[in-house]
């Protein structure tokens, strides 16, 4: 892979993350468009980095907040005031977060090699892209939103996310589309989906760096995976911000239409 090709599928990771398209889908079908051999998915976890990278800094406050709930759990049993913290918005959302984590993990563990086996599918790839489509179609009908984070929902977003391990199967698409079918309002879905992805990038990243370093991957590789990340980085930012206000207007839908033409486009492409 060359640092020119490092730029392009940066890019295409970044706009494609937080949008509801797919990355992990644009990734595959962007290499075998471009010829590029990469072994295993070790560019595909960088580049997620440099996504994870944006998420902290645009919901920063969040994560902030989390870690303070995360400290108020660790002193709860020496401190009088311990009952009350454990009732805080901070460490109900930072318990949503882990129960709804826990899917992707065991799935991700349990059928790491078929779900790398499935990075190499294109044909795979276009029809989970149209899944991905009908799935967002369905947010188009309009529901009464109000509905509260509970136990319930965020295990069933959860469950969303663990599918979305696939690629064509869009996380932030699927995560945030059963948000709104479970009644939450946009922002509230959209905010969770975004934050649900750190433990996930991040332990995958964490899991795959390990490898690297085993590996000993020389400068230029590493220079490659650097460069991937940094334009990952500065393109998530940018669509995370995009779509927040497209949610905003509860227009989600709108990347149904792109998602079916992209799966059609790439199967007619594929057999020929």
């Amino acid at each position: 892979m060359s640092t020119a090709d490092a730029v392009i599928l940066g890019l295409v990771q970044g706009l494609t993350e937080f949008l509801p398209v797919s990355s992990s889908g644009h990734l595959v079908l962007g290499k075998a468009v471009l010829g590029i051999v990469e072994p295993g998915v070790v560019f595909e976890v960088f580049v997620h980095f440099g996504s994870l990278l944006a998420v902290l800094l645009v919901f920063r406050h969040d994560i902030a907040m989390l870690l303070r709930a995360l400290v108020d759990l660790f002193r709860a049993p020496f401190h009088s005031s311990g009952p009350q913290a454990l009732h805080s918005p901070g460490v109900q959302l930072l318990g949503y977060l882990v129960a709804a984590s826990i899917p992707a993990a065991v799935i991700g563990l349990a059928f790491e090699d078929k779900i790398e086996a499935a990075f190499s599918d294109p044909a795979r790839v276009c029809w989970m892209l149209i899944v991905t489509a009908a799935i967002l179609a369905l947010t188009a009908i309009k529901r009464l939103a109000g509905q509260p984070l509970n136990l319930r929902n965020t295990l069933l977003i959860g469950l969303a996310q663990s599918l979305a391990i696939l690629p064509g199967i869009s996380r932030s698409g699927s995560t945030i589309s059963v948000g709104l079918l479970q009644k939450i309002d946009g922002t509230t879905a959209a905010r969770f989906s975004f934050l649900l992805a750190v433990p996930a990038i991040l332990g995958a990243t964490l899991l795959k760096a390990l490898q690297v370093i085993s590996a000993g991957l020389n400068s230029q590789q590493l220079s490659i995976l650097a460069v991937g990340t940094a334009i990952s980085f500065a393109a998530s930012l940018f669509a995370i911000l995009v779509l927040l206000r497209i949610i905003q207007r509860g227009k989600l839908y709108i990347f149904a239409p792109y998602c079916l033409l992209l799966g059609i486009v790439g199967l007619i492409l594929l057999s020929n």
